[in-house]
């Protein structure tokens, strides 16, 4: 019996005419509710302001002031500011907007919007204006700061003002906001954005003028809602998400193409409705509206928050902005570069102001769980590329950070860096130093590698005064080795007596990387990598033994997936008996060093084609023990030697269990490990291991080939639950992984 109580084969036609109803009540009361907001739309309004001007604020100097507000279609209102005063008419919409003249810092003035009615507004300041924004570095409070008992003491500072935009997100541009301007006190410093009451107050003091905060940040947000959509247009990488942003929009040819198909479709169904009345048949519900031009509403949704926090302050007179954001987009690489170019043309479009400063900063070293040390400074790479966008400047914090938390405390650097950039770039202190030491030019000195800076200020040190750290090196048979790293001037030394000759380096390369290379002025060098890092291959450099062997299969583990797509395979070809056969895996996870096994053993099968990956098609199946390994690897643990006992191999395509079938020497009947049961499906989960029960270990293992960037890879045991690596699922950690199958010929 159905929920609703009526029989299996459809609704009973009483229900139907129910239903039909409500939706005609519904309509009327539609067209009531639409009727009074007529009439009540007709009646008379007051001049208003948007909320971003308020009692208490701070209106930007030197620059042509725009005031804005709604009154009555066609009523005429007067602004004024201190002695100046200019009037307009509203429009059709009953939208209105002056533009005062520039004006210079004074005492305290009153605004006034008049029309129909007057508005005053009192205790306005002339002098500097900045958006902060970002996400949860910048909304972090001088609370939460470091020392906030003796900041909240002496945040007696009346002309530094603060106004927090309230967190709405929006599918449409919003007109204005509920907020209201503060006044910098130790009542209430204790909420204003501390990056930007830091910023504000090195401004306010070495300027002397009054300094306006616009606090409109969102902790865990992304940069994607924050960009309006004419920064997405701007750039071709985001096409995607301007196409996504452009097809919610009522004005765009696609949104109306995709809601006139969907009335259409409402035009059947209401005709089918309309005859399942007359003839009391069931009846379809109706066709859903489109998910794709519905309304981004969400706070993670591209352009929700320039909808809802942004577009109501513009356009605001301001001098710039400051950018604290990135941790929710830490994983995406170069692409932030692109959705950078997109956020800050795009609000520099918005506001047609100019290339006004946009200032940034650089996120903290930090954990990020188990993910991959380079992930972070790949992303670091896109941030110092951002300053490729004219006017802009980056805040370098790894030495104030905290490893363990991704709110570092100490915001009082992060604002006065951030103010050093704004006082030499936009407010013209030509000799500050404010920035670190930036990287400028690599050259090869023999074995060594110079590294030459610029930003050096009065000089390079090593801020702890210990050995420079977090410098490597790279040659033609090494990988990333540490270097010692010697400053030289205006340049910094690489050598490493493990490299011969130097191809490569990177610098504070690592996700906890904190390194001590700073100028004398106590600002730390950026992050960065310089050179052309050499190709190598490893089986050639460390293995002698695989001269003798002959390559069969060569197979990018990237191309893992229901069909095993070898790069290189001579099998068919290939009629030599041959009495050995190896394995030679390498690993790499993106900036770390490259991690490889060789293995080879006495021949296990004479048939050529079931050495490899093993496949159903390939037939290959097999359980057993294997004699007189030989193995060379450069990962930690692996018993390595020639003619080692304990060698077995399981290779099938089936599903698999933790009983020790075989009862292999010191294999568990409770673990994933050197001694498992194959299992029904015969495809299914996959295994291909090669142990040496002996040592207690897997020498490698490729597992779930199927599951492609889910596979299992690995060398060594595992470390999770299982110690051949079933069910870790972390084919999609590795940027290099290559598997080679050779033959010894007879």
């Amino acid at each position: 019996m159905p929920l609703d109580g009526h029989p299996a084969g459809g609704p009973r036609i009483p229900v139907i005419k129910e239903k039909i109803m409500k939706l005609k009540r519904a309509s009327l009361l539609t067209v009531i509710c639409l009727t009074l907001f007529c009439v009540t739309t007709k009646t008379r309004a007051d001049v208003r302001l948007p909320r971003i001007f308020g009692d208490h604020m701070v209106l930007q100097r030197d620059q042509p002031i725009p005031v804005w507000g709604w009154a009555d279609p066609g009523e005429e209102v007067s602004v004024t500011l201190g002695g100046t005063s200019i009037s307009t008419v509203a429009d059709d919409q009953g939208k209105w907007t002056v533009k005062l003249p520039a004006q210079q810092i004074g005492d305290p003035v009153t605004l006034t919007a008049k029309g129909k009615n007057t508005l005053t507004l009192t205790d306005v300041l002339i002098g500097e204006v900045w958006l902060c924004s970002g996400q949860s570095n910048m909304e972090w409070t001088v609370a939460s700061s470091n020392d906030f008992e003796n900041e909240k003491a002496a945040a007696s500072f009346p002309k530094i003002r603060h106004i927090k935009i309230p967190k709405i997100p929006s599918g449409f541009p919003q007109n204005d906001v509920e907020a209201t301007w503060a006044v910098c006190s130790p009542d209430t410093v204790g909420g204003f954005t501390a990056a930007g009451y830091f910023f504000g107050r090195k401004l306010h003091k070495e300027l002397d003028v009054p300094i306006g905060l616009i606090n409109s940040s969102w902790g865990g947000t992304r940069i994607e809602p924050w960009t309006p959509p004419c920064g997405f247009a701007q750039e071709p990488a985001l096409a995607d998400l301007f196409k996504q942003v452009e097809l919610t929009n009522p004005a765009n040819a696609a949104y109306k193409t995709t809601l006139s198909a969907y009335l259409k479709s409402l035009e059947v169904w209401a005709a089918q409705a309309d005859a399942a009345l007359k003839a009391e048949t069931p009846l379809t519900p109706p066709p859903a509206y489109p998910a794709a031009i519905q309304p981004l509403t969400s706070h993670g949704s591209p352009t929700t928050l320039y909808n809802g926090m942004i577009h109501p302050l513009v356009p605001f007179a301001m001098r710039g902005a400051i950018w604290y954001q990135g941790e929710s987009n830490h994983g995406e690489g170069m692409l932030y570069y692109d959705k950078m170019k997109a956020l800050v043309g795009g609000w520099r479009e918005v506001w047609n102001q100019g290339e006004f400063p946009f200032l940034y900063v650089q996120i903290a070293p930090f954990q990020y769980g188990s993910e991959s040390p380079s992930i972070l400074p790949v992303f670091w790479e896109a941030q110092n590329k951002s300053l490729e966008i004219p006017n802009t400047g980056q805040v370098v914090i790894h030495d104030i950070g905290n490893l363990k938390d991704i709110h570092p405390k100490n915001k009082q650097d992060v604002g006065d860096r951030l103010a050093l950039i704004a006082l030499a770039k936009t407010y013209g202190q030509k000799d500050l130093v404010y920035s670190g030491p930036v990287f400028k030019s690599l050259t090869k000195e023999g074995a060594k590698l110079r590294v030459t800076f610029d930003h050096v200020g009065s000089g390079l040190v090593s801020r702890d005064d210990k050995p420079l750290t977090w410098f490597e090196i790279i040659g033609t048979d090494t990988d990333f080795v540490p270097a010692e790293a010697v400053i030289d001037g205006d340049s910094v030394i690489l050598s490493s007596p493990k490299v011969k000759e130097a191809a490569a380096m990177r610098f504070a390369w690592h996700k906890l990387a904190e390194p001590n290379l700073a100028n004398k002025e106590g600002l730390p060098a950026v992050p960065f990598r310089a050179g052309e890092v050499p190709d190598r291959d490893w089986m050639s450099l460390k293995v002698d033994e695989a001269k003798e062997f002959k390559l069969i299969y060569d197979l990018d583990l990237k191309n893992l997936g229901g069909q095993i797509n070898y790069s290189v395979d001579v099998s068919k070809g290939f009629s030599n008996p041959f009495d050995r056969i190896a394995y030679f895996l390498e690993l790499q996870k993106i900036g770390e060093e490259t991690q490889f096994v060789y293995v080879s053993m006495d021949a296990f099968t004479d048939d050529i084609t079931k050495i490899a990956v093993p496949t159903v098609g390939s037939k290959a199946s097999f359980q057993q023990k294997v004699a007189n390994l030989n193995v060379v690897s450069n990962a930690a643990g692996i018993a390595t030697g020639k003619g080692l006992p304990g060698g077995n191999i399981e290779f099938w395509p089936s599903n698999y269990g933790p009983t020790n079938s075989m009862s292999v020497p010191n294999a568990s009947a409770a673990l994933w490990d050197f001694g498992d049961e194959p299992a029904e499906p015969s495809d299914g989960y996959g295994c291909m291991q090669v142990h040496n029960y002996e040592a207690k270990q897997t020498i490698f293992a490729i597992n779930q080939w199927k599951g492609g960037p889910a596979a299992d890879i690995g060398i060594g045991n595992s470390t999770g639950k299982t110690r051949d690596w079933t069910f870790t699922a972390n084919a999609s950690q590795y940027e290099l992984k290559r598997l080679r199958v050779l033959v010894r010929p007879e």
